[in-house]
């Protein structure tokens, strides 16, 4: 900036004669026009330095009241500077950066989303956008905006060692141990690689269950049930599931003892296979088995529909007296802010000794919301209606009942390890009867 006042500040002798005659003209810097030049050079970088210095000052001020907790004073200067340019999007991503450490994470969201559709090849912001979803517990979506900008920049080491976050919070401990090598392999300094492979040794793959039942009649004594369950993710790909049931039923005890193996596809979906066996006595299937398929859609990162789960099942049970097949179909919903909406239809065909195939129909739907939403701690309920028909038989009585049940539940996520989980319903059958239930579990993961 000194440079233009020098070159323009030169006297040239008579350069019109000069060039005219062919002569070559000489131009030479009088003291008069040095000291302008020097005034001039103080002058102009004074300007410069003026100039450059709100650049700098609004990101510093930003960062200090951020650190003070002001957030309302973070997001005034930051609207400031862009109402003074709209159009510059990395000040936009400093509004998206204020908005998500404030905890105004639908914001955000929505900010980053909007800075994306702009300049959709910034890692940066995909990380940003990331790192929302990760604070809203959305990790699948985390994991979703860390792919594109792993393909933005592969080489960046900052990116792998977050999509191993990812990965190690959704409990694919190889594929996130590849991406904190990858992370170590174009940076040997990372330590953030570096614990990240440490705390994999220490990532849970079993899940242990404690559960209680209850079912309290208007027409008979009360059911009771407790049960206990084990279920393992030996890979990303296979999962096992064991667990045992003890009933309560009439004064009469039973117990129930099933298994099932998943083998999960990333781009196929998951199926699950098992079946189980009892000492019935008459109340619970004497044997039984059944299949599920689950797959799900991505719909998109904006609208009310993110992405569609869709879920097939059969179950066989033999009791002593009778054969049941349920037909199961379920589609559950994605919703913005971890909301999710469910239905499920289920046409169970039974066929008692003596008696034809009869075919009943069921259904329930289910709405689940966060109320406190955390990667360690969260607060989650849910509400649910029902309503169906149903067989049964009672030593030589056959015959049929309809109902109509309202419920809900809530699951706390105690620790990183631990949740505890509870419901309670009421049901309304024909016959002026009813049923009152309630239950809850305690699960441990290690």
């Amino acid at each position: 900036m000194v440079l233009a006042p020098i070159i323009f500040g030169m006297a040239c002798t008579k350069p019109a004669a000069i060039i005219s005659s062919g002569r070559r003209g000489s131009c030479r810097l009088s003291t008069v026009h040095f000291a302008i030049l020097l005034v001039s050079g103080v002058l102009m970088s004074g300007f410069t330095a003026t100039a450059q210095a709100p650049i700098d000052d609004w990101k510093a001020e930003v960062r200090e009241a951020c650190e003070a907790h002001h957030w309302e004073h973070a997001l005034h200067i930051v609207e400031q500077e862009i109402a003074l340019h709209p159009t510059d999007m990395d000040v936009r991503a400093w509004r998206a950066r204020v908005l998500s450490w404030s905890g105004k994470l639908a914001e955000a969201e929505h900010e980053y989303t909007e800075i994306l559709k702009a300049v959709p090849k910034d890692p940066d912001n995909w990380m940003g956008l990331a790192n929302v979803y990760v604070e809203q517990g959305r990790t699948k979506d985390a994991l979703k905006a860390l792919d594109h900008a792993v393909e933005l920049d592969p080489k960046r080491a900052d990116l792998r060692a977050a999509r191993g976050r990812i990965l190690r919070a959704m409990g694919n401990g190889s594929e996130a141990r590849f991406e904190f090598q990858q992370a170590l392999a174009l940076d040997s300094g990372s330590q953030e690689a570096r614990s990240g492979l440490l705390s994999l040794d220490a990532l849970p793959k079993h899940e242990l269950r404690f559960g209680a039942d209850n079912d309290l009649l208007s027409f008979a004594n009360a059911n009771r049930n407790q049960r206990v369950s084990l279920v393992s993710r030996w890979t990303p790909h296979w999962t096992t599931s064991v667990a045992g049931s003890f009933y309560q039923r009439g004064g009469t005890n039973a117990a129930n003892f099933a298994g099932s193996v998943t083998s999960t596809r990333p781009r196929w979906g998951a199926l699950t296979v098992g079946g189980g066996s009892a000492r019935d006595n008459g109340v619970v299937p004497q044997t039984e088995a059944f299949f599920e398929f689950d797959h799900g859609l991505r719909v998109g990162e904006t609208g009310w529909v993110r992405g569609i789960e869709l879920v097939y099942g059969q179950h066989w049970y033999w009791y002593s007296t009778a054969r049941i097949l349920t037909l199961s179909e379920t589609a559950m919903v994605y919703l913005p802010r971890q909301w999710t909406w469910s239905l499920r239809l289920t046409e169970a065909r039974s066929h008692f000794s003596n008696t034809s195939v009869d075919w009943k129909p069921s259904g329930l739907t289910r709405l689940g919301f966060p109320f406190v939403k955390g990667v360690k701690h969260s607060l989650s309920g849910n509400v649910f209606y029902a309503v169906g028909t149903e067989d049964f038989a009672q030593l030589d009585q056959i015959g049929s009942f309809a109902s109509q049940t309202y419920g809900g539940g809530l699951r706390f996520q105690v620790t990183a390890h631990q949740d505890v989980t509870g419901y309670a319903a009421f049901q309304q059958r024909t016959q002026d009867r009813r049923d009152i239930g309630f239950g809850f579990s305690y699960g441990i993961r290690f």
